[in-house]
């Protein structure tokens, strides 16, 4: 399914309890973000359906990712500097961690996963590092 997503989902209200980023009139909505769902390890997670979105054509209905789904898009495209401010920005809501590492851990065998990973180091400090070693004993 082809969705919106990145910094323009972002700046849009999703259905969660999240922050998103607020900065939605100065983005250039000319040429949004727009990806194919089948195309990522992450398939229809976190894509809300036919909702209006203002900025485009008001006539369409899109599909949109949630403040999560954009995040993990843009750490998959290696926009780490956009996702910066992840956890205490745009997520807001400790609510969410787990299921954030959950669908991170998705991407561990994507080409960036060193980078993804440095970046939730970065991001979630103990916690996440302390994820990752209960799931390396898991898969023991």
């Amino acid at each position: 399914m082809e969705y919106l997503t990145g910094i323009y989902a972002l700046n849009l209200p999703c259905n969660l309890d999240t922050c998103g980023d607020w900065h939605s009139k100065s983005i250039n909505w000319e040429h949004p973000d727009i990806r194919e769902s089948n195309d990522s390890v992450l398939k229809d997670y976190g894509i809300e359906e036919k909702r209006n979105v203002k900025f485009l054509n008001s006539s369409n209905n899109y599909n949109v990712a949630n403040h999560i789904r954009a995040l993990l898009d843009m750490l998959l495209a290696g926009n780490y500097g956009y996702a910066q401010g992840m956890k205490e920005e745009y997520i807001c809501n400790e609510h969410y961690t787990n299921e954030i590492f959950k669908q991170v851990w998705k991407l561990k065998n994507e080409d960036n996963w060193n980078k993804i990973n440095d970046f939730m180091k970065r991001e979630y400090k103990m916690k996440w590092i302390n994820y990752l070693e209960e799931k390396q004993w898991k898969d023991i």
